[in-house]
């Protein structure tokens, strides 16, 4: 079930107002501290309940960012470590977005040349599986994954071989 859009206008009811409060401050400042976090602001948000209790978030301080405004102090103190963190953070993200759209794409592609060659796409869809069906499926997976750490072994066995080999072929050349 999804949310609904909220008409907004004046809640009357007392109770229902101090509960809407409480959740829409909650999600106020959950947005101000990621606000804060994503672009490096300094934030601060004092609110007041129906019942006229403060509350009152700010990132670094409530303080800092109030003195900040009302000397109209607009010199920014940034962090090098915290700058240099923030800017590798933001390559990375990046990257990882670029290759996500990349795979998208090899994904519409692969998709494309599925449908052109005629073959018929069948998924597993494992939610419609039985329990028998499930034990079955891990069985099968769990024989698989022991073929594969053989195959590996196998691999691996094969390299050490020729390295062996090459190595003593070396020393019979020299």
């Amino acid at each position: 079930m999804g949310r609904k859009k909220i008409e907004m206008k004046m809640v009357k009811d007392s109770n229902a107002s101090q509960v809407t409060f409480s959740k829409r401050r909650n999600g106020l400042f959950k947005k101000a501290n990621e606000l804060a976090t994503l672009c490096a602001a300094q934030v601060a948000i004092v609110v007041f309940s129906p019942g006229g209790k403060p509350f009152s978030f700010g990132n670094p301080s409530v303080d800092a960012v109030t003195q900040r405004f009302l000397n109209q102090d607009y010199t920014i103190e940034v962090d090098p470590e915290q700058e240099a963190r923030v800017e590798k953070l933001s390559e990375e993200l990046n990257g990882l977005l670029k290759q996500l759209h990349i795979e998208k794409k090899r994904g519409k592609m692969l998709d494309k040349a599925l449908k052109e060659s005629g073959a018929s796409r069948s998924l597993l869809n494992i939610n419609e599986l039985g329990y028998d069906e499930l034990v079955n499926l891990k069985a099968k997976l769990e024989e698989l994954q022991r073929n594969l750490k053989g195959r590996v072994n196998e691999i691996e066995a094969s390299s050490s071989l020729l390295l062996l080999k090459k190595v003593a072929n070396e020393e019979v050349d020299d």
